[in-house]
């Protein structure tokens, strides 16, 4: 039997969670541990439960999605970090991405789909299409000052580091990228690694919006 991937749902509305909860318990490898309707409440049971995957709703009482995904990730291993959003396209869903967020779904996402990507993000992969977070970067107001400081992190990366980076920018897993730079999956990794520590990144997530920022995807 595959391991048990450990969710906590974390969204101010109870009927949202139990219809989380249904649907992903309806998965044999995926377990619940807890829930919670407010941020504050969502830190504490991510603290005491340490799940492997959080779905996280960004607007709420007494502490927001935002402020919440922050101190989790101040934690030591903190879990994969997933977006629940109504609207796609929302600035405050990009600085969550940036704060630590592995990626969103929205809350239409079809209960087939929300399975495969709690998996995905449980697996450290980015829960994001290229084309959600060029839609996500072209949106946001701070783009010309985003995309400054991100030229300037680039120029710390060697050629091929860059190269990699601007794979992460496409979602592409290390299998992928291996196959586009004709690297094996090992030495994918240990870029990434180094990619992620130089750019000072918690996740692909936030490198890959790095690579939009500085124009390393193309449009």
């Amino acid at each position: 039997m595959a391991e048990q991937v450990r969710v906590v749902l974390v969204d101010d509305e109870p009927m949202v969670c139990g219809f989380l909860r249904t649907i992903l318990e309806s998965a044999a490898d995926i377990e619940v541990v807890d829930t919670a309707h407010d941020g504050s409440a969502g830190v504490e049971a991510v603290t005491r439960q340490r799940p492997d995957v959080v779905l996280m709703d960004l607007r709420m009482p007494v502490m927001d999605g935002l402020t919440a995904i922050e101190r989790i990730m101040e934690l030591s291993d903190p879990p994969a970090v997933v977006v629940l959003t109504t609207f796609d396209a929302d600035e405050y869903v990009l600085r969550a991405l940036r704060a630590g967020a592995v990626g969103f779904l929205v809350k239409s996402t079809p209960p087939e789909d929300l399975i495969g990507l709690v998996r995905v993000a449980a697996e450290g992969h980015t829960v994001l299409s290229a084309a959600a977070a060029r839609r996500l970067v072209a949106s946001s107001s701070d783009n010309h000052s985003a995309g400054r400081r991100a030229q300037q992190l680039v120029e710390s990366l060697t050629e091929r580091e860059a190269e990699v980076l601007a794979c992460l920018g496409e979602g592409l897993s290390n299998a992928q990228i291996g196959a586009r730079l004709y690297l094996s999956e090992a030495t994918v990794k240990g870029y990434v690694s180094r990619t992620l520590d130089k750019l000072g990144c918690a996740n692909r997530t936030q490198a890959g919006l790095i690579a939009h920022d500085a124009g390393l995807v193309e449009k």
